[in-house]
């Protein structure tokens, strides 16, 4: 029977792993970046394993006698069966201590498939419970196994040589999955050098601005050079970005096309326009409620069935931050959203556009333009993020009036102008771009296509 069975694991890796740490305790530094005393199925393993790390954190030497002394010390010798003559056996049924690395990731693997069974159980248990918001429910399974996921992806070092290799062999046709990826305006890729993969872009401003907007005109760009688009939307509804995208690529008001006020003419441009979109890779998920590890397993399967390149996440005070974060504690909560949302860009390999509101601080100060202070509720945003844009429109602040008042005569009123500010590049260097902006068609442009438009 099923329940009979005793979970994965294996004695003798387990005993092959203390074993070498006793024959050489230098070998400890190979595995201690991975394997943890919780992956060790028998305590007496696991005891010894703690104590090696802590020795090891002591700067005490590591073999049979002192490891029994420090096990004596510190009163944990009773819980190994057979005392210090244990630890002469484990060292006896050690073929070589060369082998530990791969005694330690078969103790680790096991431990991952012990977790994967608690968490089934635990998911069962969920299901059971029968509780009346199966959304919560969800999102509590997804955050178990993500858990495990986070436990289960560890990473050692590398030599320099694989990741220069790897440079020396690029080629723009043939390893387009590691690509930067173009937004589609060209001053910004010319600072950027396009959209890197495994980057968290966040993208700010105030209400009203065009944060969304902006962030939409990008993913169209991106599909319309041939890549795959996700959009996670918990502000608006599937239809309320299929008519922005429709009103930008038809250049006909966005309300218009809403009410259907538009003239024989404008309709076979709309027509146009939805085949063009149509054609194009975006997919949408307008989940109004839902966590990082929900967003994460979404695309990951995304990815998986179609391929993706591209995500937008629109936007991030939104996101449920999961069901062990307190309500007063809304800065924690954010910085646990901004490092998940960087975790999602690097384990997808792909960019990652977070859009984010700024504090009303803006408002309040003479100098109207977005530092990086301003982002939100928390400074690990700012810390997580590879790439800050923030989207400054100075019309938005001063009337024309105004303007003329304050500037000299040569300097024209900045209507319809919006400066994007890369305020930080984490690879590159900052600067200033200045875009054109559509309100009524829900779209930017660069100002160098301005003309032909």
């Amino acid at each position: 029977m099923l329940g009979e069975k005793l979970p994965p694991h294996d004695l003798a890796a387990e005993t092959a792993v203390i074993g070498s740490i006793i024959l050489d305790g230098d070998s400890l530094v190979k595995i201690s970046g991975f394997l943890s005393p919780s992956d060790f199925f028998n305590k007496a393993h696991s005891v010894c394993y703690q104590s090696c790390i802590d020795m090891l954190d002591k700067g005490i030497a590591i073999d049979e006698k002192t490891l029994g002394d420090f096990l004596e010390t510190s009163d944990s010798l009773n819980e190994i069966e057979g005392g210090r003559s244990y630890l002469t056996y484990l060292v006896s049924q050690t073929p070589t201590y060369m082998h530990i690395e791969f005694y330690a990731r078969t103790v680790h693997r096991t431990a991952t498939h012990r977790r994967l069974i608690t968490a089934a159980s635990d998911i069962a248990n969920l299901g059971y419970e029968n509780s009346q918001d199966v959304d919560q429910a969800l999102n509590q399974a997804e955050d178990i196994l993500y858990g495990i996921r986070s436990t289960h992806d560890s990473r050692d070092f590398v030599d320099i040589s694989v990741p220069l290799d790897s440079w020396l062999t690029f080629d723009d046709e043939n390893d387009s999955d590691i690509a930067p990826i173009p937004s589609g305006f060209p001053d910004l890729d010319n600072l950027l050098g396009g959209l890197n993969r495994s980057d968290m872009i966040v993208l700010a401003a105030r209400p009203s601005i065009g944060k969304s907007t902006l962030g939409l005109n990008i993913a169209r760009n991106v599909a319309g050079g041939g890549h795959k688009v996700a959009i996670f939307s918990l502000e608006m509804g599937r239809d309320q970005i299929a008519m922005r995208l429709l009103s930008s690529e038809a250049l006909i008001e966005t309300n218009r096309i809403r009410q259907r006020f538009t003239t024989d003419t404008e309709d076979g441009r709309i027509l146009e326009a939805i085949g063009r979109l149509s054609d194009l890779d975006i997919s949408i998920d307008d989940t109004p409620f839902q966590t990082v590890t929900e967003m994460r397993a979404k695309a990951k399967r995304l990815q998986k069935e179609r391929g993706l390149d591209f995500i937008v996440v629109d936007y991030m005070q939104l996101i449920y931050g999961g069901r062990n974060m307190s309500d007063n504690n809304r800065a924690q909560e954010v910085s646990k959203i901004s490092r998940a949302l960087k975790g999602m860009a690097r384990d997808l390999n792909v960019p990652v556009i977070a859009i984010s509101q700024l504090s009303r601080s803006i408002e309040q100060r003479q100098s109207h333009r977005p530092v990086l202070s301003d982002l939100r509720e928390s400074g690990s945003i700012e810390q997580d993020a590879d790439i800050v844009a923030f989207i400054h429109r100075e019309e938005k602040y001063i009337t024309e009036e105004e303007w003329l008042r304050s500037r000299s005569a040569g300097e024209a009123y900045p209507r319809g102008i919006s400066e994007l500010i890369i305020a930080k590049h984490r690879n590159g260097p900052i600067g200033n771009i200045d875009l054109v902006v559509q309100d009524q068609y829900a779209r930017f442009r660069s100002i160098k296509k301005q003309s032909a438009n």
